[in-house]
């Protein structure tokens, strides 16, 4: 069967180009939920409460503004990234980290508490294999800065050891 020059151009065609793409579905980005988090969208410097540098991280608007992620990147040599979302179903935050360190996976859920983003998740402590539970507080600051402050408790929450504390300050507007 030959295959007339114009029905072989039309084939070739319909195959490189590509078909109208549906408009965009699932979250509705617009609704002030889904931007709960944005005062920690940036490029920043972060720095321990001595002032010295503790890495810096790159954190942006993903999926049509239904989630952001965070590109760590720690001045001892740790990177790792995080996927932030929130869920109108549950109507709760969850942000899964993934980094290089041997615990380095971490799920936590939680929201707006006062102003500040909180969550809070729970892992094996890596030196006694015991549940441990996780907490980490942004607190957007009037200067424009963000505080982050992670603690863990290894008696259920009745006391906590800080794991981490940084200021976010951006490296550009």
């Amino acid at each position: 069967m030959r295959i007339s020059l114009l029905a072989a151009i039309l084939l070739l065609h319909s195959a490189t180009t590509p078909a109208a793409q549906p408009a965009p579905t699932g979250c509705p980005a617009t609704l002030r939920e889904y931007h709960q988090f944005d005062f920690w969208i940036g490029d920043w410097e972060v720095r321990n409460p001595q002032g010295a540098i503790a890495g810096h991280s790159h954190i942006e608007a993903i999926s049509d503004g239904c989630g952001i992620s965070e590109h760590w990147s720690g001045a001892s040599g740790s990177t790792g990234v995080s996927y932030n979302a929130w869920d109108p179903e549950t109507k709760r935050w969850y942000q899964f980290w993934i980094g290089n360190a041997p615990d380095g996976v971490l799920s936590l859920e939680g929201g707006i508490v006062r102003s500040e983003m909180v969550l809070q998740g729970s892992r094996l402590n890596a030196k006694t294999s015991k549940p441990q539970k996780q907490r980490i507080i942004w607190t957007p600051n009037a200067d424009g800065s963000v505080r982050q402050h992670w603690e863990t408790s290894d008696d259920g929450g009745k006391t906590w050891a800080n794991a981490f504390d940084g200021t976010y300050r951006r490296t550009s507007p």
